[in-house]
């Protein structure tokens, strides 16, 4: 008989987003385990941008402790499909709003900070079933050992587009079909010097390449004639003709490190939730990959869904916040869509774009408009509609990082989000009443006596694990939303 291993929660796929997800329930307590197919992280180039929200979100953690350069949060340059000008800027206080990170480098990360938190990683397993009743989940796994069958409360599929868990468990997706395709290499160049730099466009496509000193690099190019069958296998003759063809010369490469072939299809689940089994990252949205917004994304869908399900594991609470995960997060992602749709169809080279593209070029370095769409891309502008209150326009907002006088000294906002619980900043003296009603759930909630100055000149504010602000004393009702989200007081 196949063995029978017990979770609470579930993660198929081990990947930054689904190592994510098991760091943050594990360091709530949550009994986790990660399955995944893979026998060890891959080095192959993939995403290596994080945008300003999902960075903020992860040094809210401590997960990028390590990283040199992520406590600047100076304006980085950007592009909007391709074309320069654009400014992403972060609050004073904030991190760097773009930090450059392979993502092999972030999934080590983020593993190394699941296991340290109780969360058992398994590799070489990949997952063939999934089913669920209203008790939990059951998922069956080819094992080096054979097959090994798992139970839990909770699924996060999070194993990519490519993955099982979204069709066992039956999630209907909107697709479009491919109108481009794309090919990219990690190459070793004949000769550096004359490999093109940055972004390069010609009536005939786009070739984007990084060399690097070594003399290796990454090199792409975008082809809008016809969109190329996805799983044939590109070759170096093939992305040597398809440079040569779009630039109009050659460029003389020796080797290929790695090659794969992607293009515009688009796909996005229609809810990221069945039942007790829930979809994020790729598993759940695929796009184009402009403006490297996909992993930045996923690290959104992440934080978001993982303390709710902490939540529903340690507190009992139940549907009404689980489905909040959904409602929140597929609009974020709809309109992560329609922004690469809109920077692809500018992309496009024939000369009746032309005026367009050169009125973007002298509109992106105005500053209203670097905001309008760094906002955007930056996931900036994100705001949470699950609880949110017309009598506050702070609800549903992200609480940029400040100092703040408490009872322990001068702390700062991510320093008293480190520990992944909800907080109730309330004023010394005229938060005292909303502190006593929050202190019925301090078991969950941590009551933070804030001096001085009024926090957003509120006497109170409710944040979530995630950053967000659930609450503020301008609303009512606060003991109906801590019992909705974190289940019965003490």
């Amino acid at each position: 008989m196949p063995q029978v291993v017990d979770a609470e929660v579930l993660v198929v796929g081990g990947g930054p987003v689904g190592m994510l997800v098991a760091a943050e329930l594990g360091l709530t307590g949550v009994r986790v385990v990660v399955l995944e197919r893979r026998a060890a992280v891959s080095d192959r180039p993939k995403a290596n941008t994080l945008h300003a929200r999902a960075v903020q979100s992860l040094a809210r953690r401590g997960y990028l402790d390590a990283v040199a350069g992520a406590a600047d949060a100076a304006a980085q340059p950007f592009h909007f499909a391709g074309i320069g000008g654009l400014e992403i800027a972060a609050p004073e206080g904030e991190p760097t709003p773009i930090l450059k990170l392979a993502q092999a480098d972030l999934e080590r990360a983020l593993e190394r900070r699941a296991v340290a938190h109780g969360v058992t990683v398994l590799r070489s397993h990949e997952v063939t079933q999934v089913s669920q009743d209203a008790d939990g989940v059951r998922v069956e796994a080819r094992t080096p050992d054979g097959t090994t069958c798992f139970s839990a409360l909770y699924l996060v599929g999070a194993d990519g587009g490519a993955g099982r868990v979204r069709e066992q468990a039956g999630f209907a997706a909107d697709t479009s079909a491919a109108t481009v395709s794309a090919l990219m290499g990690q190459v070793r160049f004949a000769d550096p010097d004359t490999a093109p730099r940055g972004w390069q466009r010609t009536s005939r496509g786009w070739v984007v390449c990084r060399p690097e000193p070594d003399g290796t690099g990454v090199i792409r190019t975008l082809d809008f004639d016809a969109p190329a069958d996805r799983r044939a296998r590109p070759t170096l003759d093939e992305l040597r003709t398809e440079v040569s063809r779009v630039l109009g010369h050659d460029v003389p490469m020796t080797e290929a490190l790695y090659l794969s072939r992607f293009s515009d299809f688009t796909r996005v689940a229609r809810t990221f939730r069945r039942g007790r089994v829930f979809l994020a990252g790729d598993a759940a949205h695929i796009h184009f990959p402009i403006g490297g917004q996909g992993l930045s994304t996923g690290i959104g869908d992440a934080f978001n869904l993982a303390w709710k399900l902490g939540c529903a594991v340690r507190t009992g609470s139940g549907d009404r916040l689980l489905d909040t995960y959904d409602v929140e997060r597929r609009p974020v992602v709809e309109q992560v869509v329609r922004n690469t749709r809109a920077q692809l169809a500018l992309m496009r080279p024939g000369p009746e774009l032309d005026p367009l593209r050169e009125l973007f070029a002298r509109l992106l370095p105005f500053g209203e408009v670097s905001a309008l769409l760094g906002g955007d891309l930056s996931a900036q502008e994100t705001v949470c509609s699950a609880g949110r209150d017309s009598a506050c326009a702070w609800t549903g907002r992200f609480l940029s990082n400040r100092l703040l006088k408490t009872d322990h000294g001068t702390e700062d906002v991510m320093e008293l989000l480190r520990a992944g619980r909800p907080l109730l900043l309330h004023h010394a003296d005229s938060g005292l009443r909303h502190a006593a009603v929050a202190g019925r759930w301090d078991h969950t909630v941590r009551l933070v006596r804030v001096h001085g100055q009024r926090p957003l000149e509120r006497d109170a504010l409710l944040v979530r694990p995630d950053g967000y602000i659930a609450w503020t004393s301008e609303s009512e009702d606060l003991a109906d939303l801590l019992g909705a989200w974190f289940g019965r007081p003490r």
